[in-house]
């Protein structure tokens, strides 16, 4: 025992590839987990204090600054992390000036969106709340890019702490207002917080050069040529990570969004580390160990999946063993529907979990066209998806749709990835075979579930 914890910590030593990356897959973990025991806390006090209803609007609300928050993207930590001039004082600065551009112009489309919004969802206080909003993106833009700096070279300790003060503060206020207000502002107010809070401490608690307004032409032109198709694919992946709710919000009605946004949050924690482990772990390791070099490159690269993933596949699978009970224990009795979403929808995820990392290697092989093209078909396949389930079953519809719309496009993805070298179909099976046995034992358990979801469809 005492020798592998030295072992372990001799691992985590060291200034190598994989000592950083195990340091930040290490401290993206415990990061994450400490962020999601904060919103789960306060996502149980916020339904003590609001009703579903009031958490339908949230999530309405959630799903546009997401949006917008996505659509700020211009590929620009992919860029940095892959860029030969990724440390260049001129190409970060012009990177910057960038950045603050596409924030005031999207602050500015939320404004343009705030009332035919509120109109196509008949919810009429999203007139007055998304143009505040869009004001997460303009303050958004302002973020220093010693963050990406920081990514690029897998140090990630002051940047999950300032996640996490900022995250804190705009939590507390949130409670706050929540407790005052009784009213959606409490979560818009704290988001803009939390937002303004991590701008300003991305210049002061970060080390590296201040930014600074700077243009250079070539500068511009490599990080156009990168992220023009990464501003696209954001679009997409707005789709394939929140359509689900901007479908439901059209077709459903605003309490029962409320009560899968709940099942949601719960139940995509996997996913969302497995975004942020393949965005801060995975993506510098294909960039600096491109599989297409050689076997050495590859092993590391299906060592690195096999530990994320694998990891990822089996808290996802005890969430959704224990998600009927965990809703019913957490929340109260008007939640209970969550329970079954929170089950299903697990096991739907789990695909997106295993698939994600072959989106970093496009990315880090810099090749962002086929990452756009193949987010494009993603999207596609599952919008149509979502619209046609969602009208047919009701939440069952929204639940499916994830898993079933990655198995349909997952040959595309195959393409793409053996084109870098990257595939690895035998991984793959084995976490499809471990995925099929884990939720047949879930579904036995929880028998239940799909007969609760199908009775909530509408006649």
């Amino acid at each position: 025992m005492t020798l592998s914890i030295r072992r372990l910590f001799g691992l985590l030593q060291g200034d190598g590839l994989r000592a950083r990356a195990l340091r930040g897959s290490a401290l993206t973990f415990f990061g994450f987990g400490f962020q999601q025991f904060l919103r789960l806390l306060s996502n149980l006090l916020l339904t003590r204090l609001l009703f579903p209803e009031a958490f339908g609007l949230m999530a309405l609300v959630t799903v546009v600054l997401t949006g917008l928050q996505m659509l700020s993207d211009t590929g620009l930590n992919s860029a940095i992390v892959q860029s030969k001039r990724g440390e260049d004082p001129v190409f970060l600065n012009t990177a910057w000036t960038l950045q603050i551009i596409r924030g005031l112009l999207l602050g500015l489309i939320a404004v343009a969106l705030a009332v035919p919004l509120a109109e196509f969802y008949e919810q009429p206080q999203l007139a007055a709340l998304l143009p505040v909003a869009g004001l997460t993106t303009v303050i958004m833009g302002l973020q220093s890019t010693k963050e990406l700096v920081a990514n690029r070279h897998l140090t990630l300790g002051r940047l999950t702490l300032i996640e996490l003060v900022s995250q804190v503060a705009g939590i507390v206020l949130m409670v706050m207002l929540a407790w005052l207000l009784r009213s959606v502002w409490a979560l818009l107010i704290g988001a803009l917080f939390a937002a303004a809070l991590r701008s300003v401490l991305s210049h002061v608690a970060l080390p590296g050069q201040a930014n600074r307004l700077a243009w250079e032409r070539d500068a511009f032109h490599e990080l156009f040529h990168f992220g023009k198709y990464i501003f696209v694919s954001s679009i997409a992946g707005f789709v394939v990570n929140n359509a689900d709710r901007a479908v439901l919000g059209k077709f459903v009605t605003i309490g029962m969004l409320g009560i899968y946004n709940i099942g949601f949050f719960m139940s995509s924690v996997p996913f969302m580390l497995s975004l942020k482990f393949n965005n801060r772990v995975l993506l510098p390791i294909y960039s600096q160990s491109p599989p297409k070099e050689g076997p050495a490159n590859q092993r590391n690269v299906r060592r690195a999946r096999l530990l994320l993933t694998g990891g990822l596949i089996l808290l996802s699978l005890l969430l959704s063993l224990i998600g009927n009970w965990l809703i019913r224990f957490l929340y109260e009795d008007v939640y209970a529907l969550a329970g079954p979403v929170m089950v299903l929808l697990s096991l739907s995820l789990m695909p997106a979990i295993v698939t994600h990392a072959y989106g970093m290697l496009l990315l880090g092989a810099g090749n962002s066209r086929n990452f756009t093209i193949h987010l494009l078909i993603l999207s596609t396949v599952q919008m149509v998806l979502l619209i046609f389930t969602i009208k047919t079953f009701g939440l069952m519809g929204a639940v499916i749709t994830p898993g079933l719309s990655i198995l349909l496009v997952y040959p595309a993805t195959a393409y793409f990835a053996r084109r870098e070298g990257g595939w690895d179909p035998l991984l793959d099976l084995g976490f499809a075979l471990i995925i099929c046995l884990g939720a047949a034992v879930v579904l036995y358990v929880n028998n239940g579930a799909i007969p609760a979801l199908l009775a909530s469809i509408p006649e």
